[in-house]
């Protein structure tokens, strides 16, 4: 499996973490979360499984917290891996992510997680600006595979 970011330090113990996240695609416009904390960064929607949790159900519990929308997922995209630190739980972990590309069905109100804002941007636009290279990769990728419908939209706005 691909790896992306720092490379591993043997000295390290790190936590394995499996995730689900999503590219939420509505024709060339993409939805991403722009998260505070610790310093702002944009991500795609998304986040680790809890106990007992299922993939799907963690993809659409975690697109749900971090923008506010309810989506379809129509497939499966890729994976990566990378190794990174989590300070909003103090430990390092070897994050296996799980890349879905969706749509967006219903936005129900503002994301519930604290530091989180949804924002709409141009998949072209996500390539240069999402904070981790493997969902650099994800959606760089999913450019060069598919043709996308091209709309008249700011390049990044809150919808």
């Amino acid at each position: 499996m691909r790896r992306f970011g720092e490379p591993v330090d043997p000295r390290r113990r790190y936590v394995e973490r499996p995730g689900a996240y999503a590219v939420i695609r509505d024709g060339a416009d993409l939805l991403v979360t722009e998260q505070a904390d610790p310093g702002p960064e944009f991500q795609l929607p998304g986040g680790g499984l809890d106990p007992g949790e299922g993939m799907l159900a963690a993809l659409h519990r975690e697109v749900f917290e971090e923008t506010g929308w309810r989506i379809a997922v129509e497939r499966r995209l890729g994976a990566f891996q990378r190794y990174a630190f989590m300070p909003e739980y103090g430990l390092w972990a070897r994050k296996v992510c799980h890349i879905y590309v969706a749509r967006p069905v219903l936005r129900l109100g503002a994301p519930s997680d604290p530091g989180h804002r949804a924002v709409w941007m141009s998949l072209e636009a996500a390539v240069g600006m999402l904070a981790n290279a493997g969902d650099r990769h994800m959606v760089a990728s999913l450019l060069r595979g598919e043709r996308v419908p091209v709309r008249q939209v700011p390049s990044v706005s809150a919808r």
